[in-house]
């Protein structure tokens, strides 16, 4: 493994459909009708799990997949190493479709591919921390020289270094986490991972997960019911409600446009100034030579930008890129109005809508 970068694969995931039941095919027709999830148990005693999931997750990133209890959300990501089989469409994993891997494909694929971590964290207690982490290059048949090389720099990676000999019982629950992060697999799929811990030990361990995702670029599939938790991590967040997606996009997409009731009432108690970025809402300009007195990288926060314009005393700021460049200029006004102001809800918004 060395220092190199994991990277990922891009996930496509289209038109995917769970009807859980014995006649779930013969429902698919039902649901692209309409027929809703009340009337499918009611009237033909089948679950509609999943309707219609159209994701495309880039390569390297973090999707963030939101909702509450009921939603579909851990049905969905357990369909990407296809622990459920779905009733109808395609999972593709760079150019491959996982749906329709055979049993040598899929177990190759599971082993060298893909690993999940639990809420519940799922060591196994009779090893200890380097014997777990191993754990994932045994199955895979890693040659035994390079096993324990591999799995010390993973540990060491992930902040466990001088624990490796600790059990399970023996580590605090961030800590047998930071165990689950501890694997050479490109896509990592979290289910609830970080849900069980203390508010502060979550915090910290989202933190774990963006420092190492700057150096491993892994594919990251995040589910989480909490949308402070989304906006921090995700790169892009999908919005779940009944089997169906909502809204997809950026947190700036979700928080500044919401596309129904339903989520403007999910962003509605969200601190927008930590939240929205300067860029979102400052004013683009042509003129990249254009200097203020001060300026804000891309990426600050519109609390970070209106705290430096009000102790320099100035009314706006200059939006930079990496290059130092001007390609925005937010005003004070404009900071605090996009803080105070919620975005109004389309009265046509369409549910299945995605922004």
């Amino acid at each position: 493994m060395g220092n190199r970068k994991v990277g990922g694969y891009g996930i496509e995931i289209k038109k995917l459909y769970k009807i859980f039941g014995p006649n779930g095919a013969a429902c698919v027709k039902l649901v692209e009708q309409g027929i809703g999830k009340a009337e499918l148990i009611a009237q033909h005693g089948h679950v509609l799990g999943l309707r219609d999931i159209n994701i495309s997750m880039p390569a390297g990133g973090i999707q963030v997949i939101m909702g509450l209890s009921g939603s579909g959300k851990s049905t969905l990501i357990r369909h990407i190493n296809r622990l459920i089989d779905p009733t109808a469409g395609e999972v593709l994993i760079g150019d491959e479709d996982v749906v329709k891997m055979d049993t040598a494909q899929l177990r190759e694929f599971r082993r060298h591919k893909t690993a999940m971590v639990f809420q519940k964290f799922a060591l196994l207690p009779h090893r200890n921390v380097l014997e777990n982490t191993l754990y994932g290059l045994e199955i895979q048949g890693a040659p035994c020289n390079r096993q324990v090389d591999c799995a010390m720099r993973w540990i060491e990676r992930v902040g466990l270094k001088g624990f490796e000999n600790r059990y399970p019982n023996q580590l605090s629950g961030g800590m047998q986490q930071r165990v689950g992060l501890a694997n050479d697999a490109p896509i990592l799929l979290m289910d609830e991972a970080f849900s069980a811990l203390d508010p502060l030990i979550r915090v910290d361990m989202q933190t774990v997960l963006l420092d190492l995702q700057k150096e491993i670029k892994k594919t990251i599939v995040f589910i989480t019911h909490d949308l402070d938790e989304a906006l921090r991590l995700g790169d892009r967040i999908a919005i779940l409600r009944d089997g169906e997606v909502v809204q997809q996009g950026t947190g700036q997409d979700i928080v500044m446009k919401p596309a129904d009731e339903y989520i403007a009432s999910f962003v509605r108690e969200v601190n927008r100034a930590r939240i929205i970025k300067a860029e979102t809402v400052a004013t683009a300009t042509t003129d990249p030579r254009r200097e203020l007195r001060i300026s804000v990288p891309v990426g600050a926060t519109l609390e970070e930008a209106a705290r430096a314009m009000t102790s320099a005393g100035e009314s706006e700021t200059a939006v930079v890129d990496g290059e130092g460049r001007t390609i925005a200029v937010l005003t004070l006004r404009q900071a605090v109005d996009a803080m105070v102001n919620s975005q109004t809800v389309p009265a046509n918004a369409d549910v299945k809508k995605v922004a």
